[in-house]
């Protein structure tokens, strides 16, 4: 039988940590233990959107257990995770063993997306004269360089071309950012480390002579595994790679994944043993971050978000908003604001009525975020407050926790 849109919904969600969270396996017998645990966690969730340096800690907040942001420090300082431009053509964190092979799958649509724009092309410069930079900017990172750095080694080799240079190199280049002592990890100005893996097998030199196509394969997986199941469509969305490609690597897996059928017909792919919770499986509140991948994981976003309120969530310029979500789907939106005596609470805008009792464990939620991650940066997403006075007429509005 076809599977059902909750079904589907409720299958995305637990193998996002979303209906129950990840209680880490000696979380507590120290630091190390917490940020290995951390790192596993972001490897069985594939990447974790990292556009904003606080987004994977309200990411892991989400999907663990009583986490404690001081694993991802660690994590990020030990580099367990690297922080750097993979899918999507944004920034992720990932796990630094999936590093190499992430950018191998992906060079196709990173070089693609930056060699061939006019902010490179302008430059005089062509993908030969950009590749011949890779040697000598790794032989620089002997130890954290700035951009600025960078760009003026650059710009003595290549006269008014290395801003732009630099640009198209940070993007599909062996480079991630330097983790520092930061509130979150990384500043606003960051600097640049070489990538992990570059000498994996398969991927030698800089990964560029590994092959993006077989290394697409063992990601669509992971992919599958960790936002299934899923269409060919749905792999080439969220990868950002070209559908042939997709087709291709799906079809490399036929032997190991189950086909089946989605709600209208569409064949969807799964990995065998993977978790498919019933439709009625409880799915408590929770209040996602900016850009959370399990809102940008399908093609048909309504997996999760209600079509009526996708144009609310994403803004004009791809912006996707703090959201509530509430037995699984989104129900409205979030921000920190300043409460009447000054601390921070969370400002919650829902565009359906909601029960007193999913209030009060968006209450709980809203005090937990506080609690564990507001006493380092208690508004962490003010910079998109703008969108707040654009939004439609809330059906609900409550300060939280209070």
């Amino acid at each position: 039988m076809p599977l059902t849109s909750r079904e589907l919904n409720r299958a995305t969600l637990a193998r996002q940590l979303l209906v129950r969270r990840r209680v880490l396996d000696g979380a507590d017998d120290g630091a190390d233990h917490g940020a290995h645990g951390v790192a596993d966690t972001v490897r069985e969730l594939v990447a974790l959107q990292a556009q904003l340096p606080a987004a994977p800690y309200v990411a892991l907040w989400n999907r663990v257990d009583g986490f404690d942001p001081a694993d991802l420090d660690v994590a990020y300082a030990d580099r367990l995770l690297v922080r750097g431009t993979s899918l999507r053509i944004t920034l992720h964190a990932v796990h630094a063993a999936d590093h190499a092979g992430y950018r191998t799958a992906m060079q196709p649509t990173l070089r693609g997306a930056r060699l061939g724009d006019r902010r490179f092309t302008d430059t005089g410069l062509t993908a030969a004269d950009a590749d011949a930079l890779q040697p000598g900017l790794l032989a620089q990172l002997d130890r954290p360089r700035t951009g600025d750095e960078l760009v003026a080694w650059i710009e003595a080799l290549h006269p008014g071309g290395g801003k732009r240079a630099w640009w198209a190199l940070r993007h599909y280049g062996p480079f991630v950012h330097a983790p520092t002592g930061d509130t979150w990890s990384f500043p606003a100005r960051v600097s640049w480390l070489p990538g992990p893996g570059l000498d994996a097998p398969g991927l030698t030199g800089m990964g560029l002579d590994g092959e993006p196509d077989a290394a697409l394969v063992p990601l669509a997986r992971r992919y599958l595994a960790g936002f299934g199941p899923a269409s060919v469509a749905d792999v080439a969305h969220f990868l950002t790679v070209q559908r042939a490609r997709a087709r291709a690597a799906v079809a490399a897996l036929a032997g190991e994944l189950e086909e089946l059928e989605g709600p209208d017909g569409t064949v969807l792919y799964d990995v065998p043993g993977a978790p498919r919770p019933a439709a009625d499986t409880p799915a408590p509140p929770r209040l996602l971050g900016m850009w959370d991948n399990v809102l940008l994981a399908h093609l048909d976003r309504s997996r999760i978000v209600p079509p009526a309120l996708r144009r609310v969530v994403t803004r004009v310029n791809g912006d996707v908003l703090p959201t509530l979500l509430v037995d699984g789907y989104v129900a409205g939106v979030w921000r920190t604001v300043d409460g009447a005596d000054g601390a921070p609470v969370v400002e919650a805008r829902s565009f359906t009525r909601l029960p007193d009792e999913v209030w009060s464990a968006l209450a709980d939620e809203a005090a937990s975020f506080l609690a564990v991650l507001a006493g380092r940066d208690p508004h962490p997403f003010r910079r998109y407050d703008h969108w707040w006075a654009k939004l439609p007429e809330a059906a609900q509005e409550r300060l939280l926790p209070a």
